[in-house]
């Protein structure tokens, strides 16, 4: 059964899902992947401010494409989330709640998922213009310079997710 969920996630939410669970997003998400990661953790390392509060967010680690003309956004699939490994247990400490990428996560990502009481969600890899096509707006929230790598925010319809670790540390891998 797939459940339909309105973003942002509750902790009362969270803690109802499990692995395994099919789950259809709707509201915004933000998007942060490789560069994002070091520049939020270069800025706490300084203990400077960060640009947007990550706070109750679903974080999605996608590929960008070019955007054609007309077009809300280009392909935007996911990527490998092994990549944001190093990184997770900080991003998580700031109150991000779900992380949404493709692959396994390793055993630290695993127990940090769980002690923040947070989610990861797989998306599906080669289904690039599938998520497109469910994206209604963008924006750029930070770090421009970045290009199609910035810190962005998605509004999303029916986004298509499945639950690979759960609230409790089970997974799906």
């Amino acid at each position: 059964m797939t459940r339909t969920i309105t973003l942002p996630f509750t902790k009362e939410m969270i803690q109802e899902i499990r692995v395994w669970d099919q789950l259809l997003l709707n509201g915004k998400i933000l998007v942060g992947r490789d560069q994002v990661h070091r520049r939020i953790d270069s800025l706490m390392r300084r203990k400077e401010p960060l640009p947007v509060d990550l706070a109750g967010s679903a974080l999605y680690y996608m590929g960008p494409a070019r955007t054609r003309t007309g077009d809300v956004i280009g392909s935007c699939g996911p990527t490998t989330s092994a990549r944001m490994d190093p990184f997770t247990p900080l991003i998580l400490s700031l109150g991000v709640n779900a992380l949404i990428g493709k692959g396994p996560r390793n055993e630290q990502v695993i127990r940090s998922v769980a002690e923040h009481g947070a989610l990861y969600l797989s998306a599906f890899g080669g289904c690039g213009a599938l998520y497109a096509e469910r994206v209604i707006s963008t924006r750029t929230l930070a770090f421009d310079d970045l290009g199609p790598e910035a810190l962005q925010e998605l509004e999303v319809v029916d986004f298509p997710v499945i639950v690979a670790i759960d609230s409790l540390g089970n997974t799906i891998f």
